[in-house]
């Protein structure tokens, strides 16, 4: 029967943007939910704001050169470029109409509530907070500001990315009393470097009074122009084309390309400008000719402008009971506190779950290599560290001890290319052996080697990981780590690092998978595995955890164990191209996406193999970029202690009733019916395991202290 089935019909498909925008909806609805704390909902807001700017400046813009370069392709949902992005035109305003919904109609209300009242326009201000603000901005303000006005000798400025402006609309004083008195441009923009937010005097004891920056600029406005009159003053903000273009054949030296494209970025092609609504239409036109942006690039905003604002809104003090309860990443009990690192991986492999886990061992685990007379070297891949990485210190401090460290730093890792550039360079002086990466290939692989002499020789000690060596983000974000000192670990390890700098690949891998050498391959063997053992009537189940499915071959091999009879359970955060419940086709698949207080983006894969499991953990998604254009790597966890705990973070994910929605038969997602369910949220869950066996450790080495972060999520 199934030599009759186009597994790859466009109609099983969902074209993958319009995907991403249902995940936004979906960290949207986060905000819209009334039984998330009120300050919680602000931050999920922010979110898809920053979520859709990105969007607009990588996807959106890539579809728009497709356009111009007359590529009409349609992609495995049948949808060519430009019916891609008129569908996402109609879905992005629709999105950003909820949006400011979500914030007019239902947040505002509630902080004013709560004690936190948002002035939204300036006139609105009381006769003292005016006095306020009018010396706030003398004091503070109008030293910085730079205001333009355009004319034959001042040429149309540069709007920067993302920036918020303030256009207006002005005439010569001494124009005003004639009849036509011509009206000119001029503009101002709203200065980075000062908060957003200003705190101003409150009408009432225990409430916050606050206004945004631009109101109070727009207030003040008529002081930076002074021989003219304010006609109109309106808001705008634009969005670029923010993707880079490197010809990597071509460039003689990759850091110097990428710096130069970078230069480039600020003058990419307008994608998006959001305006004021309600805008005079003479400002409008003026900045929309000037600007070259076509109406459907238009959004009229019905609010402030960039509401990653809210984030900043989020830290505000005093409102700590309209938070989720902190929490802090707990000790790993498989590492005591003052233990020594290797001689604990030495008795077994260590699985390592941020940030229900602290992240700090990681960290650790490089300085303490930096410092140890035995170790001879360390390699690792960066893709993206933070902004003071102690890793990175680390690495500096063992080229200095006279270790041989190598360094594979991925200047591509979009929007942190000018980060990593820095990072390069420093690694570079501090005398590191600093790689940038294979030509074609972006490094995405999550990978650190120390090299140990010990009393019986060399041992390789490698760490493994799903997520970056970034200590903020491993905070926020859910990822697996692995540490072993596995000779067969130990030897891929080096093989990964050998090509890396090299051209020398193994003939052959113990148990590492690469992409993009054999990686996908690996992923289609393992899914067609399960698909032979149903047909054959063995048990066949595959469990697979990820932030993005989008990969065709993929999707048509698991459609294909599907209608073998293979029960497939995926847990994807992020863009599924894949439909269910389709009849023959994929009625043994369920999707669910989980959107919590922090970021899904471990990926775990678990495959039954007629019931002798494999577990594996992988830096990859199953996307085409990570499966063909990137250096990535899928490691298996073998010892059987772990495999059970990886079990248990995924049955805690299907078990999610709370934080998962699950994917519908026409496309949508919803939130579970909790009538007769159990009320369960995973990542809860996850934190109070953490707590409970930090205790049972804690109680167990009664003369040990444990010092807790004091950085919260």
């Amino acid at each position: 029967m199934e030599q009759n089935i186009d597994f790859r019909n466009p109609d099983y498909f969902v074209n993958r943007e319009l995907s991403w925008l249902l995940f936004d909806y979906r960290v949207l609805g986060e905000a819209r939910d009334k039984n998330n704390p009120l300050f919680e909902r602000l931050k999920f807001l922010s979110i898809t704001a920053s979520n859709l700017d990105e969007f607009f400046m990588v996807r959106v813009a890539s579809l728009k050169d497709m356009v111009n370069a007359k590529y009409h392709k349609a992609d495995f949902a049948g949808m060519t470029p430009e019916e891609q992005l008129e569908k996402l035109g109609e879905a992005a305003h629709d999105f950003a109409g909820l949006q400011y919904t979500t914030y007019k109609r239902s947040l505002l209300p509630l902080l004013s509530q709560n004690g936190l009242k948002i002035v939204e326009q300036h006139e609105n201000l009381t006769k003292k907070q005016a006095e306020f603000v009018d010396q706030y901005f003398e004091e503070n303000v109008y030293p910085v500001l730079t205001p333009m006005a355009v004319d034959s000798s001042r040429p149309f400025p540069l709007i920067r990315n993302k920036s918020l402006n303030l256009g207006a609309l002005v005439t010569k004083k001494e124009e005003a009393g004639k009849k036509k008195a011509e009206v000119e441009f001029a503009m101002v923009q709203v200065p980075s470097v000062l908060d957003r937010i200003v705190k101003i005097p409150s009408e009432k004891e225990n409430v916050t009074t606050v206004i945004l920056l631009e109101e109070i600029i727009e207030r003040n406005i008529h002081k930076l122009f002074l021989n003219y009159d304010i006609v109109c003053v309106h808001p705008f903000r634009i969005m670029r084309n923010a993707d880079l273009t490197i010809e990597e054949d071509e460039a003689e030296d990759l850091l110097k390309e990428i710096e130069k494209q970078l230069k480039r970025r600020p003058w990419g092609e307008i994608i998006r400008l959001e305006v004021e609504s309600g805008m005079d239409k003479r400002l409008l036109s003026m900045i929309m000719e000037e600007l070259s942006v076509q109406k459907q690039a238009i959004y009229q905003i019905d609010g402030p402008l960039d509401l990653t604002f809210l984030m900043k809104m989020y830290g505000l003090d005093g409102f700590e009971h309209l938070k989720e309860e902190k929490f802090t990443s707990q000790p790993v009990p498989a590492l005591p506190v003052d233990s020594d690192v290797f001689e604990e991986i030495r008795k077994q492999d260590i699985l390592l779950h941020h940030p229900y886990e602290t992240f700090s061992v990681v960290v650790d685990f490089i300085h303490k290599a930096a410092k140890d007379p035995q170790v001879l070297a360390i390699k690792q891949t960066l893709y993206r560290v933070s902004g003071n990485s102690p890793i990175i210190a680390a690495l500096a401090q063992a080229a200095d001890n006279g270790k041989q460290v190598t360094v594979l730093v991925e200047l591509k890792a979009r929007f942190d290319e000018e980060n990593n550039i820095v990072w390069a360079k420093m690694l570079e002086q501090a005398g590191c052996h600093v790689i940038y990466g294979l030509v074609g290939l972006k490094t995405h692989s999550k990978i650190t080697l120390v090299v140990r002499r010990e009393e019986d020789g060399i041992r390789r000690y490698v760490h493994l990981g799903t997520g970056n060596y970034n200590d903020s983000t491993a905070k926020l974000y859910t990822d697996i780590g692995l540490l072993t000192c596995k000779e067969t670990f130990g030897e891929d390890a080096t093989a990964v690092f050998n090509m890396l700098s090299g051209y020398s690949e193994p003939r052959s891998w113990n148990k590492l998978s690469i992409a993009p050498l054999w990686l996908k391959k690996r992923f289609l063997y393992l899914i067609d595995r399960e698909r032979k053992h149903a047909e054959e009537g063995k048990p066949a189940q595959i469990i697979a955890k990820m932030n993005s499915l989008c990969d065709l071959d993929v999707m048509e091999a698991l459609y294909k164990a599907s209608a073998a009879g293979v029960k497939i359970d995926l847990i994807v955060r992020g863009i599924c191209c894949l439909k269910v419940g389709i009849p023959g086709i994929s009625e043994n698949i369920t999707v669910r996406s989980i959107v919590g207080t922090f970021l899904e983006h471990a990926r775990i894969f678990y495959f039954d193999n007629d019931g002798k499991p494999e577990y594996y953990c992988s830096s990859a998604d199953w996307m085409p970029r990570n499966l063909e254009r990137r250096v990535e790597i899928l490691f298996p966890v073998e010892e059987k202690a772990l495999q059970e705990r990886l079990m248990h973070i995924l049955q805690g994910q299907l078990r999610d009733t709370l934080k998962a929605s699950l994917l519908q038969k026409d496309g949508n997602y919803e939130k579970i019916d909790l009538r007769g369910k159990e009320k369960y949220n995973s990542q809860k869950a996850f934190c109070e395991e953490a707590i409970s066996a930090s205790r049972v450790t804690e109680k167990s080495m009664p003369d040990r202290v444990f010092v807790p972060e004091t950085h919260h999520v």
